[in-house]
């Protein structure tokens, strides 16, 4: 139950992109002092365990805190307030949710993301395309003045899902906002806290990048300082189970994690996609292969550092990301666990120069 404890910790969080302080104080208070922790200036975290050994290869460990969210762009006279989205929404899911705004003195106060009411449209509003430039948050308050003096909401506040974590141990589901990617996020930690002493022969070191949402500027710091020989980077990837026709799933919930060969931004190491693919066929541990014709992530970064790093993408099937509500299975992040520690016992020297 510890691991679920930690998702549930690293999920109720609030961490959009640049604001991640809560989620890195999450993962500080769980390491304790196990690790050697260190953060940069973008709020990028770097996990090591102990003092590293001389010579050894370097593999980068790699999940990103932040989630998608919004900012408060403006506040207006009636008491309401424009937004902007961090990272990639649909505005269809986005109205009538629940959110917190950060106000000035750092405390959340709940508001609800309101667009105009049905009675009040016009013959053909109705049937528009909703759009995020349409939608407003409201407070409650009557006007921008109480806004700003009562509420103390600033233009440029953070602002996340209004979502709390729920585990149903029966049924083996997991249901939050942000698995995309606290459940990368508690692999990372959970690795390098419980299963890092099993590996000498290699130094890992683990990194909770920044602004991944954003278009994946954290890791572009975070690469150089861990100058890595090889990365496994650990994501929240949409599942495609629900809408997808049966050829053509390859992020099913409960039917592993998966490993991508290609998305819109990097084509992974195929040398190292196939020694992990030989790890989890060898272990029996079940995955599921991606070719995917959108997405990103940062492997697409880590790959293009320095003179090229050998990088993999592992990831836990979510349904729904990019939305307030996600669902995924415990099992599915259990066995990606289990397969980048498998992964990390394998590689040696030789196997790492042969990518």
């Amino acid at each position: 139950m510890e691991n679920i404890e930690l998702i549930k910790h690293l999920s109720n969080a609030a961490g959009v992109s640049g604001f991640e302080d809560d989620v890195i104080a999450v993962a500080r208070n769980y390491l304790g002092d196990e690790a050697v922790v260190q953060e940069d200036r973008v709020r990028n975290l770097f996990i090591r365990s102990g003092t590293p050994g001389k010579d050894l290869p370097c593999v980068m460990l790699d999940a990103h805190s932040d989630e998608v969210g919004f900012m408060i762009q403006s506040i207006n006279t009636s008491g309401t307030m424009k937004f902007l989205p961090l990272g990639g929404w649909n505005a269809q899911t986005v109205s009538a949710q629940a959110v917190r705004i950060k106000n000035s003195n750092g405390l959340w106060v709940k508001g609800v993301v309101a667009s105009k009411p049905s009675h009040f449209m016009g013959p053909g509003e109705a049937k528009a395309p909703m759009d995020i430039s349409n939608l407003v948050i409201d407070v409650g308050a009557s006007s921008g003045q109480e806004v700003m003096e009562k509420f103390h909401i600033r233009i440029g506040a953070p602002v996340v899902p209004d979502v709390a974590f729920h585990h149903d141990p029966e049924n083996g589901l997991m249901f939050g906002k942000a698995f995309d990617d606290r459940l990368g996020c508690a692999g990372v930690l959970e690795v390098l806290k419980h299963h890092i002493s099993d590996i000498q022969h290699l130094n890992v070191t683990g990194v909770l990048s920044s602004q991944e949402e954003l278009g994946l500027r954290g890791v572009s710091v975070a690469a150089r300082e861990a100058a890595p020989d090889v990365a496994i980077v650990l994501e929240g990837t949409p599942a495609d189970d629900t809408f997808n026709s049966s050829d053509f799933i390859q992020a099913g919930m409960k039917r592993g994690p998966q490993i991508r060969h290609m998305d819109r931004s990097v084509l992974c190491n195929p040398r190292f996609v196939r020694f992990a693919i030989e790890v989890a066929r060898e272990h029996d541990i079940p995955f599921q292969e991606a070719v995917r014709s959108g997405g990103g992530n940062n492997a697409s970064v880590i790959t293009l550092h320095d003179r090229g790093i050998p990088t993999i993408t592992l990831g836990v099937p979510v349904r729904y990301i990019h939305s307030h509500h996600c669902i995924a299975a415990v099992e599915d992040y259990e066995n990606t666990v289990e397969w980048c520690v498998k992964i990390l016992n394998q590689l040696t020297p030789d196997i790492i120069e042969g990518f």
